[in-house]
């Protein structure tokens, strides 16, 4: 197979235009919502800034969503919003130690071997804990992630934290493979 770069930009976009007719869709999906308010969401009311960053803005104790909303559709990443315990990566769970002197910390497993763990806690510290030093460790079947935003945001709120998720990825997309365009075409010159 050919390097993509020899065939150039026409025949390139040619191709993917070809891939997305094979994938079923030529059309953009709707997307419902609103992505400015749902900015607002995510900065405010969501309180999804708190633990998680797009484009550099947000905490880093959850998942970076710069390019979430490029990897499903809007029902699945509704669904994740909505349910996020539902079919979670065991990686992802609720973490509580407690130590021989009784001060306890809650998380995510960042590391763990069979005599550490390593703990980065809800205020993104990250704590190094001997497993012989600690009274209890203990894996909830959770997320750190509220599972109640179906009561705490409404229907039309949650449609524009997807919009704000999708929009922002494909335009995080667009800018990187545009400058990766500009790139190449300095290399070519």
């Amino acid at each position: 197979m050919p390097a993509f770069r020899a065939l150039g930009v026409p025949k390139i976009k040619a191709v993917m235009f070809y891939l997305r007719i094979l994938q079923g869709g030529v059309k953009a999906a709707f997307i419902p919502g609103d992505a400015q308010r749902g900015k607002l969401l995510f900065l405010g009311k969501g309180d999804c800034a708190k633990c998680h960053m797009v484009n550099g803005t947000g905490g880093f104790i959850g998942a970076d969503l710069s390019y979430y909303g490029s990897n499903g559709s809007v029902e699945e990443i509704r669904a994740a919003i909505m349910d996020p315990n539902k079919d979670l990566d065991p990686r992802k769970r609720t973490v509580v130690v407690t130590t021989r002197e009784g001060r306890q910390f809650t998380g995510v497993a960042r590391n763990e071997d069979n005599f550490s763990l390593q703990l980065q806690s809800l205020d993104g510290t990250f704590h190094l804990f001997w497993k012989a030093d600690l009274d209890q460790l203990e894996f909830l079947p959770k997320s750190l992630m509220p599972s109640d935003y179906g009561s705490v945001l409404s229907s039309g709120e949650i449609d524009d934290l997807v919009s704000y998720l999708v929009r922002t990825a494909r335009a995080t997309r667009q800018m990187q493979a545009s400058e990766t365009q500009s790139k190449r075409e300095k290399e070519d010159d």
